[in-house]
């Protein structure tokens, strides 16, 4: 995830910390309503959209009866992490991503097995997980939102000690994932961009899948593990998959012409990659690939160097999250 200095100052409101225990407040919820605490850990940068003003459309949109709210902007990577872990110590009711699925991921990699609760208002450059969760795209709708939310508890992956929540990956799409955190072009049109430009040089690589025991050997042009369905912007590369099954979908994306690239893309947004002769999909537990060589994987879109094994798990209903 690229940051940088930070250009708005810190926006905080002072809160009570204090938190009664769960049997006082239903002895006194009749008496008042007790707010919560929520903090909203805001990544200035991500999606290349501007947020000096959001915590202006908060205090418009934020029912202020019941929630004492507080903002924060991060200003390098990990600083979103390590906010959200300091808030999960604090007691801190609700932590909300304000960016895009590596802001996302690093709030939730914090938050994750801690029974707190993370929100996601979606502010970046695809919004894969605030997609597949059915979270407004419109921010003022994405803040209305949490005044009458439930909560929901989603699974987790985990791929060599790296906790991801939508998508994790490699081969073609952590290749784009590395050019794309370097490229200053942001959003889809950058994504697409990058895209086209890396398409006509890249080679497959052979690996070895294991998933639950059973070995599978391919050549492949990318490999994707799915929690969720899609990548973000609507691209849909495991249409059965869900967040809630306690299974994650390894996606076999195998060598295809390059002239049905196009064809390839339409079925991703149309949701029917599966229909694709080119695309296999195991569904598994506990997943080990070994690929030819080290290089780049992408989890929920932030890419990372690893090597030849890569071992990854699925933690079931591991995240609590407001839909």
């Amino acid at each position: 995830m690229q940051s940088k200095q930070i250009n708005p100052p810190v926006v905080r409101q002072n809160y009570n910390n204090f938190h009664i225990p769960e049997n006082l407040r239903v002895l006194c919820g009749n008496l008042s309503p007790l707010k919560k605490s929520i903090l909203f850990i805001v990544n200035p940068i991500s999606g290349g959209k501007d947020k000096t003003g959001f915590p202006k459309l908060v205090e418009q949109h934020l029912d202020k009866n019941k929630f004492d709210v507080e903002y924060v902007y991060t200003e390098a990577e990990g600083h979103a992490k390590s906010i959200a872990a300091g808030a999960v110590a604090n007691n801190t009711d609700i932590i909300v991503s304000v960016g895009g699925d590596g802001t996302m991921n690093e709030i939730a990699s914090a938050v994750e097995g801690s029974g707190k609760i993370i929100g996601i208002v979606p502010y970046g450059s695809g919004n894969g997980l605030a997609r597949s969760l059915g979270i407004p795209m419109n921010l003022k709708q994405a803040v209305r939102r949490f005044n009458n939310s439930s909560q929901d508890t989603i699974d987790s992956g985990v791929l060599n000690g790296r906790k991801f929540f939508n998508m994790a990956g490699m081969g073609f799409d952590a290749t784009i994932s590395t050019r794309f955190a370097e490229d200053k072009t942001r959003g889809l049109i950058g994504y697409v961009k990058t895209t086209l430009q890396e398409i006509s040089n890249y080679k497959p690589q052979k690996y070895k899948i294991e998933v639950d025991g059973k070995l599978h050997e391919y050549e492949a042009f990318m490999l994707s593990i799915a929690n969720s369905s899609q990548f973000g912007n609507n691209a849909h590369i495991a249409p059965s998959a869900s967040v809630r099954d306690g299974l994650l979908d390894v996606c076999i994306i195998k060598p295809f012409p390059l002239y049905l690239f196009p064809v390839m893309g339409y079925h991703m947004f149309s949701n029917t990659a599966d229909k694709s002769p080119y695309v296999e999909i195991v569904k598994g537990k506990k997943i080990r690939i070994i690929r030819e060589q080290p290089g780049p994987v992408h989890v929920d879109g932030e890419p990372c160097q690893m090597g030849e094994e890569i071992a990854i798990d699925v933690k079931p209903l591991s995240l609590n999250v407001l839909k």
